[in-house]
């Protein structure tokens, strides 16, 4: 009996010998220590696996700019108002992120807010609807909206650009109609949607309380999800790399809760904000119908045969950024006590889709996380807060931050094409 031992040669063999080979990076911090770390780091360079590293080191470069132009810069009370100010668009943005994950845009969100917020006044302040009530209306309006949006698209096969371009328009007109002729309708400053951004822990230890529940948190669930994987046989971090990333969120948790302490104390509207992040974070990472959006944004036909409802999927993600839609219209209606004409406008839009995209949300969808919205939207208010404090006209920050989102956009693109280059896409 003879074998047979005839190879396939290899097309291209110059591709096949600069192709990255993927290594766990679990496997090369056991075997290399600190060395793995860095061994990791070139392989993600040379293959275009950027990751949060961009809009760091931008972060980093943005703080020492500003400090070294103005020292208010990173006083106590600017930090805590750019952690306020960050929330409501951050809220828009975890929604936008959802549906950039299938590949697709929607750009309703900002006349969705606008809506949310003059249902809770008109409900609350011109019928004397209880507030509690008129927020759970606002909000399921918000989710209903999206999910009418979704329909369309989904079902009827219409393209979500136009089906959310003529959302922006419907829904405008919506707001206007129900603020009537005043246009205005003031809110009650000490109700709860007022408080949403003006209440603050005054106590030390909530600050420092909520950083040590962070810090346990991420130890306990990096741990356990550790010991899970080798449990089931599979490359796990080794408990010395578990350490490291928990001191660094330490020392970054008690700065920012010091921080808090030296001004107001600590923000309810922060708080809300990190709640969601941990709670869609672990819904798109942690259940299977996070794991159906990700497989969705990454092919549809192939997802089509898996057997996963793409018509059900795509409904309910649009539904989910309308949802966030309508929470953060009701930050944005807390923080001037009111809602007006120019509710949801402006420059809101174009704010909440750069900040899913700077965070590092790819635009072609299948790459990304909810946390992407907080250091997407740190950036831009970092920006307009640091401009602001050098008295830099608006049009000039407007100018920077298209400069920032075309040059994340950039790499976006860069980082996909070495990646596939490189034979990981």
């Amino acid at each position: 009996m003879t074998t047979d031992k005839t190879t396939t040669p290899v097309v291209n063999p110059e591709a096949a010998e600069g192709a990255d080979t993927v290594v766990d990076p679990r496997l090369l911090v056991r075997e290399q220590g600190l060395g793995g770390y860095v061994t990791e780091f070139k392989r993600k360079m040379r293959g275009g696996d950027l990751g949060s590293i961009p809009v760091i080191i931008g972060l980093l470069i943005i703080c020492v700019v500003f400090q070294s132009l103005n020292s208010e810069f990173l006083s106590a009370k600017n930090i805590s108002d750019i952690a306020v100010a960050m929330v409501a668009t951050g809220m828009m943005a975890v929604g936008v992120i959802f549906v950039l994950l299938l590949g697709e845009i929607d750009l309703s969100v900002g006349s969705v807010s606008g809506v949310s917020g003059a249902v809770v006044a008109v409900l609350s302040v011109s019928h004397g609807m209880n507030e509690w009530l008129a927020i759970v209306v606002a909000i399921v309006s918000g989710a209903v909206i999206g999910a009418v949006h979704g329909f369309f698209f989904a079902r009827i096969g219409a393209p979500a650009f136009a089906v959310t371009l003529a959302g922006l328009l419907f829904w405008l007109g919506f707001m206007l109609q129900l603020l009537g002729d005043t246009g205005t309708i003031n809110l009650d400053s000490d109700g709860v949607v007022g408080n949403l951004t003006t209440y603050y822990f005054t106590d030390v230890a909530a600050s420092y309380g909520l950083a040590v529940l962070a810090v346990v948190a991420f130890f306990l669930s990096a741990f356990l999800d550790s010991r899970r994987r080798e449990a089931a046989g599979i490359p796990a971090r080794p408990v010395t790399d578990i350490v490291v990333r928990t001191v660094v969120l330490a020392v970054f948790a008690f700065a920012a809760a010091f921080m808090f302490n030296q001004h107001r104390g600590l923000p309810l509207a922060l708080v809300l904000f990190l709640v969601v992040l941990v709670g869609t974070d672990f819904l798109l990472r942690r259940t299977a119908y996070g794991r159906k959006i990700f497989a969705l944004g990454g092919s549809v036909e192939a997802s089509r045969r898996a057997g996963i409802n793409v018509t059900a999927i795509r409904i309910s993600v649009f539904a989910i950024a309308g949802t966030f839609a309508a929470v953060g219209g009701l930050f944005w209606a807390s923080k001037i006590a009111a809602v007006n004409q120019g509710s949801g406008t402006g420059d809101l839009l174009m704010n909440v889709i750069a900040a899913a995209v700077i965070g590092g949300t790819s635009l072609f969808g299948g790459r990304g996380r909810t946390w992407n919205a907080l250091l997407g939207v740190m950036v831009i208010v970092s920006i307009q807060y640091g401009l602001a404090l050098e008295g830099i006209a608006t049009p000039i920050q407007y100018m920077v931050t298209g400069a920032v989102l075309l040059a994340t956009v950039v790499i976006d693109s860069v980082s996909r094409k070495t990646q596939k280059t490189a034979g990981r896409a």
